[in-house]
């Protein structure tokens, strides 16, 4: 194999197993400065409060590209983002979390687009476990939920 089959193979590799895990990270404790590129000398795009989700698309250093749930892409530092508690934004009003993973089980509680729910855990069947601010825990459809 020349050296130029060797390189080729080995990106479509990279490329290919990068493209199979999506990373999540929330906005650590204080709001996050999101800018036009990895330098805090970039031009400033937008706040992201705390504990909103955002999706890593790349490290560079100290930096993170993310895109937030509009599909928007910026820089923000590593350092801002939590390792530790995970939060999802509800995507539709009138979201029904359940007492259950399960369409007939009782509802919990109803909440509405944009709400920060934390995440309490991941169920196979296509439901997210979350916990309300207010202490309320239920079961929520994954794909009504946007960041986990």
């Amino acid at each position: 194999m020349n050296l130029r089959r060797i390189v080729a193979l080995a990106a479509t590799l990279l490329a290919c197993a990068s493209a199979q895990a999506i990373d999540y990270r929330s906005v650590g404790a204080n709001p996050a400065v999101l800018y036009g590129a990895p330098s805090t000398r970039a031009a400033k795009q937008y706040i992201v409060p705390s504990g909103a989700p955002l999706e890593v698309v790349l490290t560079y250093g100290e930096w993170v590209k993310v895109r937030d749930m509009a599909g928007d892409l910026a820089w923000t530092e590593a350092k801002g983002l939590s390792n530790k508690q995970r939060h999802v934004i509800v995507r539709a009003a009138n979201t029904k979390v359940r007492g259950a993973a399960d369409d007939t089980s009782p509802v919990v509680f109803i909440a509405d687009k944009g709400v920060l729910l934390e995440l309490s855990d991941s169920v196979a069947n296509g439901w997210t476990k979350v916990k309300h601010r207010d202490g309320l825990v239920g079961f929520v459809r994954s794909n009504d939920i946007w960041g986990n």
